[in-house]
């Protein structure tokens, strides 16, 4: 299977981002920062990472929460999955939100969120005045209970 090629400008010391294992889907960002970065409970704050794309068209890249760092210090995207359009050429920000009690800081080159790059698909609008109808109907939020 052939990779798609993507330019990439690297504008921190750190290395391009990677996948971790042959198996995954998303590719390391890492925070690139003057100084450490603390963030208190609630608190949200975009971390810059000195990465900056050129996507074929017809691909976006999603800015995905690592699950790691939710789960073991309460630290997630907001805006998740974050959307890089094909024609964003500006340096990509991660919007990180501490969901925890206590103050977490953030050093220069922590992993802070994983980048998936996707086919996206264009559509034209077919205007209608009915739609098919199907089993589920408008049932939605919680309609199918707990079990």
């Amino acid at each position: 299977m052939s990779a798609l090629l993507v330019k990439i400008l690297n504008r921190s010391e750190h290395p391009l981002p990677a996948y971790a294992t042959e198996g995954s889907s998303g590719l390391d960002l890492r925070a690139f920062l003057s100084e450490p970065l603390s963030l208190a409970p609630l608190q949200r704050q975009l971390v810059p990472t000195g990465i900056y794309l050129e996507l074929p068209l017809g691909y976006e890249a999603q800015v995905r929460p690592r699950s790691g760092l939710a789960w073991k210090q309460g630290i997630t995207c907001l805006n998740s999955p974050g959307t890089i359009d094909a024609d964003y050429r500006g340096e990509i920000k991660v919007l990180l939100v501490n969901l925890s009690d206590t103050s977490c800081i953030l050093q220069n080159g922590d992993r802070i969120a994983q980048l998936v790059v996707q086919r996206v698909e264009k559509i034209s609008w077919v205007p209608t005045d009915q739609l098919q109808d199907t089993p589920r109907a408008d049932g939605g939020f919680g309609h199918t209970g707990k079990q």
